[in-house]
């Protein structure tokens, strides 16, 4: 099973896979610690030189920098992570016999489609909410005795 995993990645396009490092490098708490002290020692620096202009520009350009490049990056691993959760819930669809199978191309389905279902579940949780619950055994009457 391991193996299929790696030949999977193998795969995958080089950028993807550079992406995906760069968000779980990202996601380490020693990287936002080693963020914060960067940033605090950058303002000492900068008192100590007086806030040189030049200085500071640095310091927002590589900051819009690196915010630009880690929005691409969440938006990538995001994307692919949805794109793998979509394709595991239409497996489920195909595998329940009482599954509205339409259902499984509906996130490719125009807007008038996608209202209709959404309208058509709504009003089977409305209906579902109103059905009063199946008996459970004696909680019942114990709730009754009370």
């Amino acid at each position: 099973m391991r193996h299929e995993s790696s030949e999977t990645t193998e795969r995958r396009h080089r950028g993807s896979r550079v992406l995906h490092a760069l968000d779980r490098w990202a996601a380490r708490p020693t990287l936002a610690l080693g963020a914060v002290v960067a940033v605090v020692v950058w303002v000492l620096v900068s008192a100590v030189f007086g806030f040189p202009a030049r200085l500071e520009n640095v310091f927002w350009t590589l900051a819009a920098a690196t915010t630009l490049i880690m929005v691409f990056v969440i938006q990538h691993t995001q994307a692919r992570a949805q794109e793998a959760t979509q394709r595991k819930l239409d497996e489920i669809l195909r595998a329940s016999p009482e599954a509205d199978n339409s259902l499984i191309t509906l996130e490719e389905a125009p807007d008038s489609e996608l209202k209709a279902a959404t309208d058509a579940h709504r009003d089977i949780r409305r209906e579902a909410q109103q059905e009063p619950p199946p008996d459970s055994g004696g909680s019942a009457s114990a709730n009754e005795a009370r």
